[in-house]
């Protein structure tokens, strides 16, 4: 069944201001982040199995995808870039970082990027701006494509992820800034997928826009309650951007659906593709 959560936020229509969504648990937030996507991954219901299968996955894929692309001979190296990424779904992609990281140069870097993502490994979400502030970054986020590959890299499974300072956040960020992205392709209206941050650190995780210029922004929080404060960097888009902001949605791992004032929502996750 297709999700066309792209088409409500841009379009407003009355289902997104009123629909009912089937509430995600916090157990769900956590499985539909480390067993998502990948088909054959999906078939290994024992844990073990499947951690096995994304360990050869990545093997296989510097073996024959990445080096005959690029005749790449580290392929340790690669690996270890690829472990790094991992760490940093959903979060800025500073590439001089990882040049430092790994001992080599940035054009190396950026050049295995590349590779990565055109074996769609990985998506690099591009920074928005419309000149509003000079003080808005260009920095890309970076998002694995599958946030089930990316949490058997850091060692994390379901329950782990239940921990304090667990990579919950991020991956879940990375695991939602992916089901946009798919959701784009078959989006009766053309958008595009972008972040928003600035040098005083405001920032939205998603911004959508479309063709002419309206605008919904996203933020994802790993907790159940949203709060007042979790609305910040949304209304500092709203402010700037007038008519043009069509809505602000804080995306939880909670229950409930609820009004945070003119234009902003929170909403469970599970709104990115279930409406019943």
């Amino acid at each position: 069944m297709r999700h066309d959560h792209v088409d409500h936020c841009v379009s407003m229509t009355a289902t997104i201001a009123s629909a009912r969504w089937r509430p995600l648990r916090q157990h769900d937030g956590d499985h539909c982040v480390t067993e998502v996507c990948h088909p054959e991954a999906l078939a290994r219901t024992n844990s073990r199995r499947r951690a096995r299968f994304f360990d050869s996955y990545i093997g296989d894929l510097i073996v024959r995808d990445v080096r005959q692309l690029a005749e790449i001979e580290q392929g340790q190296q690669m690996l270890t870039l690829i472990r790094l990424l991992a760490a940093r779904s959903g979060q800025l992609l500073v590439g001089n970082a990882l040049s430092n990281e790994l001992s080599v140069s940035a054009s190396t870097v950026h050049r295995y990027l590349a590779l990565l993502e055109e074996v769609f490994l990985i998506k690099r979400i591009p920074a928005w701006s419309r000149n509003l502030s000079s003080r808005a970054i260009g920095t890309p986020k970076v998002a694995f494509v599958d946030s089930g590959l990316a949490a058997n890299l850091l060692g994390s499974d379901a329950r782990g992820l239940l921990r304090p300072n667990s990579a919950f956040g991020p991956l879940l960020e990375g695991f939602v800034l992916m089901e946009l992205a798919r959701q784009l392709t078959w989006a009766d209206e053309r958008v595009e997928l972008y972040h928003y941050r600035t040098k005083d650190r405001i920032e939205v995780d998603a911004v959508l826009e479309n063709r002419q210029g309206r605008v919904v922004g996203i933020e994802v929080k790993a907790a159940s309650a949203v709060r007042t404060e979790d609305f910040r960097g949304l209304r500092h888009l709203a402010e700037r951007l007038g008519d043009d902001f069509v809505a602000g949605l804080v995306l939880h791992t909670g229950t409930q659906t609820l009004p945070f004032g003119d234009r902003m929502r929170a909403m469970p996750v599970s709104a990115l593709w279930e409406v019943g």
